[in-house]
C-alpha cells in the first residue's frame, strides 16, 4: 500500500502488513541528498539495504527502510489512488523492499539495530492496543 501527502501526487510511504501490524516505511523525494548517503554507506560497508532509490509511480523515490516503524491500519488516513485503485508497487520492487526489511530485522535480532525508531517499544504498544 502506498499513501501520499495531502495535496501532492507523490506517494509518501510504503507499508508491509504482518498480521495486525502495518510496517510504515516512509518515502522521500530528496534523491540527491540520499544518493550521497547511500554512496558513503556502500563505500564503508560494501552495500546499503537501509535506503533504496527506485522508481515509484513514474518518479524516483527514496525508500527509507531505516525509518520504518510499526503502526495499525486505523492510523492510516488513505491510500494513494490511481484510476480508482490503491497504487501498488511492482512485484519485483515489493520483493526487494521485503528482502531488505527482513535483512534489517535479522540484523536487529543479532543486536545491530539500523532502525531510527524504537520499533520494539512501538510494536509492544500496538499489540497492547489490539488486545484491549
Amino acid at each position: 500500500m502506498i499513501n501520499h501527502e495531502n495535496g501532492h501526487s507523490r506517494p509518501t510511504y510504503f507499508t508491509i502488513k504482518a498480521n495486525d501490524i502495518l510496517w510504515f516505511i516512509s518515502l522521500s523525494s530528496k534523491v540527491t541528498k540520499y544518493k550521497s548517503i547511500i554512496d558513503k554507506k556502500i563505500e564503508k560497508y560494501g552495500s546499503c539495504k537501509s535506503i533504496m532509490i527506485r522508481e515509484i509511480a513514474h518518479e524516483k523515490s527514496v525508500i527509507l527502510l531505516q525509518n520504518a516503524f510499526p503502526t495499525l491500519e486505523k492510523y492510516i488516513d488513505h491510500s494513494h489512488i490511481v484510476d480508482g485503485k490503491p497504487l501498488k508497487v511492482i512485484d519485483t520492487l515489493k520483493e526487494e523492499i521485503l528482502d531488505n526489511f527482513k535483512y534489517l530485522m535479522a540484523l536487529k535480532k543479532e543486536g545491530r539495530n539500523l532502525f531510527f525508531a524504537d520499533i520494539d517499544k512501538i510494536k509492544e504498544k500496538m499489540i497492547e492496543e489490539i488486545n484491549n
